[in-house]
């Protein structure tokens, strides 16, 4: 499988240490509520403290950091798989997010990623990178009513 990598990076992506923790749940939060707005505060909530202390240990994670050191995005993957994808919404349409989908795509080999349908901006953006819908399921990984698209990433 060949895959056409786009243009060039524009930022320099770094693995994210265990002390980036509560950064990156700050980050995934602020995201979150820029972008998920079927979620209710119980919902982001329930979620927040399983994404601290289980989702990250689960993926190798990956961030683009500003000028100050600031984690500005990241993304977990987990054989072959975007688990994750969170950009902080004040740096998002900036790149960041079609910067790190490129870095895992060539430096993890991924070519899944599960996205709620109920946030169109993400399907869209994952479409605009190659990603096609491959199939459904009426509820997330945790039982709970946000349908999830499964995406595959096609062959170039």
């Amino acid at each position: 499988m060949i895959i056409e990598l786009f243009e060039l990076m524009r930022y320099l992506v770094s693995a994210v240490e265990t002390t980036d923790y509560p950064e990156v749940v700050a980050v995934w939060e602020a995201s979150v509520r820029a972008t998920h707005d079927f979620l209710t505060e119980a919902d982001i909530q329930f979620y927040k403290p399983l994404i601290l202390h289980e989702y990250l240990q689960a993926v190798n994670l990956f961030c683009v950091k500003d000028e100050t050191a600031k984690i500005q995005g990241f993304i977990g993957v987990a054989e072959r798989k975007v688990e994750m994808l969170f950009i902080n919404p004040a740096a998002r349409g900036k790149g960041i997010g079609h910067d790190l989908i490129k870095y895992v795509i060539e430096h993890e080999n991924i070519n899944a990623v599960d996205v709620n349908e109920q946030n169109p901006q993400a399907v869209g953006f994952y479409r605009h990178m190659g990603f096609r819908i491959a199939g459904r399921s009426a509820t997330d990984g945790m039982g709970k009513p946000f349908p999830i698209l499964f995406m595959t990433l096609e062959e170039k």
